[in-house]
């Protein structure tokens, strides 16, 4: 179920994905409003903390007229060049059946090309890697944006700081415990207490803008390079919190299956984007309105001093409630991801759990949740503050961004055929930009921006072991299978038939399965029609039932099935089997047993892996989800043989 196990036919597959097909039933207005309350909020919670760490964190800068216009114009600027063209405008395009993000990219990159193009391997590792490094990202994103809510205490009442640690860690751990429940009715409230917020966010800027207005003077790039030519280091070194205003850019792309393009679009132009500089004008207005003296204070916490004293109280408990939202969104991104992994082959099959019956996307995996809750636990403890937390955050965002450039660079040459002068400018500007920002954030590495490559390469490890590890022992299968017309001629004529169907089910779709060649060897007998069966993931989102399945009749009551599933789609076989045909009566649970081979992997000094990593697949496989349970099979159906590979 790897990437490169789609056949060409996977081009033709596909269907309109759910999302699409309600894009229009529904309002575009309510369509934009349902992704405000989801898509934006990594994005909406930067004002907490972005402007303040440029001034105040670990390389600080004084918060006077060239200094705040200059960062003002920075982050402007990369909110229209990194979020605005370069995402919106460009890489939302790159849409593979209406599902965006790193891994949907990549499916669509190896379908269209075909997977034959010399740089295909590099492309798969990079989408990987991109994929890796969200879970660092997925793990910060949490932590410091519900931290930095709550630090707002602080700013009300500095005897509260003492509880700002505790309850940001109850806030946090009553997040993870009730994702079991689903999201869908605590989230049809998410889209209106966005709306609130960013509307807060915009009047809280104005309510100082009016009073500085010459602080619109910074939407000109010209202070941005005055700020670079005045500091230069410290300009350079600046760029790793100004880029903390656009995180949460990939949640754009990653989420468009859920709403479709033009929502997003539509939130983000005429919404999202003025609320966010409106707000950001505000905090810089609200400094340069100050002595040096009281700006050198204000700039510890800017954000909370933009509202008045009376309204502080509340605005921390919207921003509280704002960052539980985009906590959320990411905790549900993480499950998505992992579900595309598992489907494309990267990650071992694990428990998942549907919450909703209506809606597709809406999933839980326990295992990445509580795997979560620990590590963001872990952060807030070690970290304690949402400025010590900053240093850590920032290079998962900035890698996954630059490795989003390497790959729509190849769809903008290779799938849309541009003109190669014009995508080269294209990909050398965001290239320049991703490179700063990443080169910025190196230098907090020894300051916390060591956990989200730590995290990222674990992650990276364990997604090649399991892919590489399951293609070799694909491979060691397939040397030892016996051909199908020889055993069907061997075994019809000599084998007891016995009455009912036996589905066994094989990850290859040539040779006789080990489990069927055992069963033979040790019951001695054959059932009247014998299915032989691959699940097959399309490098699409959904497959329409009409080309979900392909059988081929072997004779002798033999079948050979292939049913087709979309990454984004649940494999149930027994609902897949309903609708199959031509190979005699339709199938009856009843009737049917299935058959499964688990394999034992036994570590040797064949050529494929380092021994290590042979240790650490045999691991997975051992802990992987039964095929039974993630194929959805009837459980008193399911006979398992096992057998020991080589790898």
């Amino acid at each position: 179920m790897s990437v490169s196990d789609a056949g060409p036919a996977g081009a033709d597959t596909d269907a309109p994905t759910e999302a699409q097909h309600g894009h229009g039933q529904q309002s575009l207005l309510k369509l934009s409003v349902g992704a405000i309350g989801i898509v934006f909020g990594d994005i909406g919670t930067s004002p907490l903390y972005a402007f303040r760490e440029t001034f105040a964190g670990h390389h600080p800068l004084t918060p006077d007229r060239l200094h705040v216009l200059g960062v003002l114009s920075l982050i402007f600027w990369s909110m229209m060049l990194v979020v605005t063209i370069k995402y919106v405008s460009i890489i939302m395009r790159a849409d593979n059946k209406g599902e965006g993000g790193s891994l949907a990219l990549l499916a669509l990159i190896n379908r269209k090309g075909g997977g034959k193009r010399r740089w295909n391997k590099g492309i798969v590792l990079l989408g990987v890697f991109a994929t890796a490094l969200f879970y660092g990202d997925s793990m910060i994103t949490p932590a410091i944006s519900v931290l930095s809510a709550v630090e707002g205490l602080a700013v009300v009442e500095t005897a509260f700081a003492p509880l700002v640690l505790p309850i940001a860690i109850t806030i946090l751990v009553g997040l993870f415990f009730i994702q079991a429940r689903g999201t869908a009715k605590v989230g049809m409230l998410f889209g209106p207490i966005m709306l609130v917020y960013f509307t807060v966010l915009a009047g809280l800027g104005l309510l100082h803008i009016v009073q500085t207005p010459t602080i619109f003077e910074a939407l000109n790039p010209v202070h941005a390079a005055r700020f670079f030519v005045a500091e230069g280091v410290s300009a350079f070194l600046a760029m790793g919190s100004v880029v903390l205003a656009v995180t949460g850019a990939e949640a754009l792309y990653a989420d468009m299956g859920h709403f479709g393009r033009n929502p997003i679009r539509v939130s983000w132009m005429f919404f999202v984007l003025p609320a966010l500089m409106l707000n950001y004008l505000g905090q810089g207005a609200m400094l340069l309105s100050l002595s040096p003296a009281e700006a050198m204070q204000a700039i510890h916490n800017p954000f909370f001093l933009l509202a008045p004293e009376n309204f502080r109280l509340p605005l921390v408990i919207l921003a509280t409630m704002a960052t539980v939202i985009a906590s959320q969104a990411v905790i549900s991104g993480a499950f998505s991801v992992t579900q595309q992994a598992i489907q494309l082959g990267f990650m071992p099959r694990l428990r998942i759990v549907h919450t909703s019956s209506q809606a597709a996307g809406q999933i839980y995996i326990p295992a990445i949740n509580w795997a979560l809750m620990v590590m963001v636990i872990l952060l807030v403890l070690t970290f304690r503050s949402s400025s010590n937390l900053a240093a850590a955050y920032g290079i998962a965002v900035t890698g996954a961004m630059l490795i989003d450039t390497a790959l729509i660079a190849v769809v903008l040459v290779s799938l849309w055929h541009w003109n190669k002068l014009w995508a080269g400018f294209l990909v050398a500007v965001f290239g320049i930009i991703d490179v700063a920002y990443f080169g910025a954030n190196l230098t907090k590495v020894p300051d916390g921006g060591w956990f989200p490559l730590l995290i990222g390469f674990l992650a990276f490890t364990l997604l090649t072991t399991w892919a590489r590890g399951r293609q070799l022992m694909i491979d060691r299968m397939r040397e030892s299978a016996m051909p199908v017309q020889v055993f069907v001629k061997s075994a019809a004529s000599s084998a007891t038939r016995v009455a009912g169907t036996a589905v066994f089910m094989t990850s290859s779709a040539e040779g006789v399965p080990h489990a069927l060649l055992h069963n033979l060897k040790h019951n001695k007998v054959l059932h009247e029609r014998v299915i032989l069966l691959t699940v097959k993931i399309e490098d699409v989102p959904y497959v329409i039932t009409g080309r979900r399945t392909v059988m081929e009749d072997l004779g002798q009551g033999f079948f050979r099935l292939v049913i087709r599933f979309g990454f984004m789609e649940e494999p149930d076989v027994p609902g897949a089997l309903k609708d199959v045909e031509n190979c005699g009566q339709g199938f009856r649970m009843m009737d049917t047993s299935f058959f499964l081979a688990r394999q034992t992997l036994i570590a040797s000094s064949r050529p494929g892996m380092a021994i290590w990593r042979e240790k650490l697949f045999a691991w997975m496989l051992r802990n992987a989800e039964s095929a039974m349970e993630f194929f959805k099979l009837p459980t008193n159906r399911v006979v398992e043989l096992g057998s020991q590979v080589e790898i």
